[in-house]
């Protein structure tokens, strides 16, 4: 069995435009972002810390629930247990984080679901990096490992970037939401960064996102085609 992706080079991973270096990029960067936010959280910095954590852990557990876990129920013969697993973290961290978004600051609930949510987003990595990915890297080569990335790039750079609890967890059902809720949560971001003089952007910003999501669609299905070619397992 391959050991887990931590400690790998990206040489090993399948080259740095592979899904697994690409995955392990993201959770260095979301581990960035929470001890940001651990050392400035009663300042604005802490905020924006948390709001870009946010953004970017959501988009990327959705990129994985569309695209990678998906091909890893086809290809791991223990796959279904496997992704049940992190798909049970990600609804957790789901309800806590809307949970999170409808409280006040200052409000003690608000930090204790916070750091429960962090406590869960560092299991979830683990467990990727230490059980699912590593099964994904035994039955891929590096040339499907970049390919997958390639999709899963694309999907996570369109997809949603705030917790929707009723979303199911899986395709088709999440893909097909996934477009309106995309172009919600990103308008919203994009007035949350630049205040209310982005309101006049905020339609370009949606069709931009519409047509990248067109394109993500068309990924998904190269990736899987790619990623399990007929007649081969």
């Amino acid at each position: 069995m391959a050991n887990t992706i931590k400690h790998q080079t990206d040489r090993q991973l399948g080259g740095p435009r592979s899904v697994l270096a690409r995955q392990r990029r993201d959770h260095a960067e979301i581990d960035r972002l929470m001890e940001r936010y651990r050392a400035r959280r009663d300042d604005e910095d802490g905020e924006r810390a948390l709001k870009e954590l946010v953004q970017l852990v959501f988009s990327h557990a959705f990129a994985e629930e569309t695209v990678l876990w998906p091909v890893v129920r086809r290809l791991v013969p223990d796959g279904e247990e496997l992704t049940a697993r992190v798909e049970e973290e990600h609804q957790q961290i789901n309800d806590l984080v809307t949970a999170v978004e409808r409280l006040p600051l200052g409000d003690p609930e608000r930090a204790d679901r916070i750091e429960r949510a962090f406590a869960l987003i560092r299991q979830d990595i683990r467990d990727e990096e230490d059980l699912l990915l590593p099964r994904l890297q035994e039955a891929m080569d590096a040339t499907r490992l970049r390919r997958l990335g390639a999709a899963w790039e694309t999907v996570r750079r369109t997809a949603p970037t705030h917790p929707h609890p009723a979303v199911p967890r899986r395709p088709p059902g999440n893909a097909v939401l996934g477009v309106p809720l995309s172009l919600k949560d990103r308008a919203r971001d994009a007035l949350s960064a630049r205040g209310p003089a982005a309101g006049p952007r905020t339609a370009a910003t949606g069709l931009a996102v519409l047509l990248a999501l067109t394109g993500a669609a068309r990924a998904i299905r190269r990736g899987r085609r790619r990623a399990h070619p007929r007649g081969r397992r």
